[in-house]
């Protein structure tokens, strides 16, 4: 089947949980309101459902090539991303004067959530293109800027992130990549870096390395790590290419999943040492890389939505379909489709329920980071980026894990049939695990929120959230109303594990982290789906505001009832989650390393 983007959801994530109009009202935001923002995300979805979308079974089957120390991309990709490039894509969210269009990240999120659906190892590239604008729109001079910004912008140059080495892996303070300083004032870099997403490729004119290493009598562990700019092609004044640097791709890695991404093993300085050149000052290459991380982080989480959505849509087109076996109700006297038979019906609700919570709940961020850009109340903009950065982890952590349970129960739903490659299913199903992965492990994000998120601030942000959810249940009303008192019912006894698990971290936090972190996954897990579970509430009561006036009854009752799934089948798992976090550490930690 051919992916069709999920339109109508996406837009009432846009007008009622990011909500777009408000945004509309902010200064740099006046153009995009509602109808404009529709009229982005038709054009999106036509691009990827038309030239982006054909070429993901290809090149998984194909993927990129390397020869000569150069990168051949897939067959179409350098065809498409001209197409992209062209259209404006690139830029979407980047300021106008460097050529971008300064969209909302609310709109541009869903444009990436597309792009992500359609082919994933195409999307990589403008994902960590993005990254490097972030990181020098906020550390980069402004020769910097006006260097690279605009071509980055347009895609004409694409942008790499390059962190990890063979003994440095989540722990950068490992690094070993050395930069000295060179007599023009700037500095030679020499060292390797591995898992380096399109560190070499044919699509774009130039590739702008962005890069960790230490200067020369730099201090030990992460407190020594500056950041740099090293372009594959040197720059001239006029704009136009130079001389070839001291870069290159030595091997392209062979994955489980997202093949045709190049993913480069880069080398640098065995010819004399690559040009490079700082950004900001040195020592703080780290603080700048989060920059470019969170973005990333971010766009990760967005990338579980992508492949849940696609996993979702071809099982349902496949259950639709596939004709096995008698109703058990015997309604039907010889066999009929499978999405008739109730384990299927449960699976699929399970994989639309998870999919559209995750979608909300990258919408709720966006809208959060949007306000603390844009928003004229400091205070808000405040509040708001509080929000967005507690917000994070759970994008990033749960929408990547709940892609790897929506794909595999994609393939279930196929059977046999998902168990063989031609049939699709199991590109996603490989292609999701990578997302836990890359960006920091859940794990690490688990520990971001609990630690810095969490205990940091001795859970003041968390008691927030907690009012905001009590807030929702006050409101979730009349009694007589079956789906909202199921929601409120579930949502009430989920935030009472939320608020338990808080008050065990906070009190145990000092005495015994071992305890604490034991638990840190089923935290962001429990976390993560009473927040979901909250968006959910909300958005059934606007559906049922809409039926009353008579709007598109079918969609916002499909919205009502998937809601109502998730309370009842999925939100219950808080119980044993804050059951893991508050009594499970015993347990975790009880055989020693010799007993493994």
């Amino acid at each position: 089947m051919s992916f069709k983007a999920p339109l109508k959801d996406m837009l009432f994530n846009l007008q009622h949980i990011s909500q777009i109009e408000e945004l509309s009202q902010m200064e740099g935001f006046e153009d995009y309101g509602l109808e404009t923002a529709q009229m982005v995300l038709e054009e999106c979805a036509r691009f990827n459902e038309t030239v982006i979308a054909p070429l993901n079974a290809s090149a998984d089957k194909a993927p990129a090539v390397f020869e000569a120390q150069a990168v051949k991309t897939s067959d179409g990709f350098k065809e498409a991303y001209l197409q992209y490039t062209q259209g404006g894509w690139q830029g979407l969210q980047h300021p106008l004067e460097f050529g971008g269009q300064n969209l909302p990240k609310s709109v541009g999120a869903l444009c990436a959530e597309m792009l992500n659906s359609a082919n994933m190892s195409f999307a990589l590239c403008p994902l960590l293109t993005d990254g490097a604008i972030e990181a020098l729109l906020t550390a980069g001079s402004t020769e910097q800027k006006q260097t690279y910004l605009h071509r980055l912008v347009s895609g004409e140059w694409s942008g790499t992130m390059n962190l990890t080495e063979p003994q440095a892996g989540s722990d950068l303070s490992l690094i070993r990549t050395r930069a000295e300083p060179s007599e023009d004032g700037q500095y030679k870099i020499f060292g390797t870096k591995v898992f380096i997403t399109f560190g070499e490729h044919d699509m774009a004119q130039n590739i702008v390395h962005m890069v960790l290493a230490r200067v020369s009598g730099a201090p030990e562990g992460v407190k020594g790590i500056s950041l740099f700019v090293v372009p594959k092609f040197m720059p001239l004044a006029n704009g136009e290419l130079g001389e070839r640097n001291d870069v290159y791709c030595v091997s392209l890695e062979h994955k489980l999943g997202i093949k045709a991404s190049p993913t480069a093993v880069m080398q640098f300085g065995d010819h004399g040492g690559a040009k490079a050149f700082l950004v900001g000052e040195e020592n703080r290459g780290l603080e700048y890389m989060f920059i470019m991380m969170n973005a990333a982080r971010f766009g990760v989480g967005i990338q579980g939505v992508a492949l849940a959505e696609r996993a979702y849509q071809k099982a349902v087109s496949y259950a639709l379909d596939r004709v096995q076996s008698r109703p058990v109700d015997g309604s039907k006297k010889s066999a009929v489709a499978i999405a008739h038979h109730p384990d299927v019906k449960r699976m699929l609700m399970t994989m639309r329920a998870y999919t559209q919570g995750s979608r909300s709940l990258a919408a709720f961020a966006a809208g959060a980071f949007d306000r603390a850009h844009h928003h004229p109340d400091p205070l808000v903009r405040t509040a708001q980026l509080e929000l967005y950065e507690f917000l994070v982890p759970l994008v990033k952590g749960f929408s990547t894990e709940m892609s790897q349970w929506v794909s595999s129960m994609g393939v279930q739903v196929h059977g046999g049939m998902g168990f063989i490659e031609e049939t699709g299913a199991a590109q996603f199903y490989r292609d999701a695990k990578i997302l836990t992965i890359y960006e920091g492990t859940t794990a690490i994000q688990a520990n971001d929120l609990l630690g810095r998120k969490t205990l940091r601030d001795g859970g003041a942000f968390a008691a927030r959230l907690s009012s905001m959810i009590e807030q929702t249940l006050l409101d979730l009303a009349p009694e007589t109303d079956e789906d909202l008192q199921v929601m409120k019912v579930q949502l009430g006894k989920s935030k009472a594990h939320f608020d338990q698990s808080i008050a065990f971290i906070l009190s145990h936090g000092q005495a015994e982290p071992n305890a604490v972190y034991a638990g840190s996954v089923p935290y962001l897990m429990l976390t993560s789906t009473v927040v979901v579970a909250w968006l959910f509430a909300r958005s059934m009561m606007v559906s049922k505001a809409q039926i009353e006036r008579h709007q598109d009854e079918p969609f916002y009752r499909a919205k009502i009832k998937t809601a109502r799934f998730f309370a009842e089948h999925l939100l219950t798992q808080t119980h044993a989650l804050v059951h893991s976090i508050v009594s499970g550490a015993q347990s975790v930690n009880a055989l020693s390393l010799e007993d493994f």
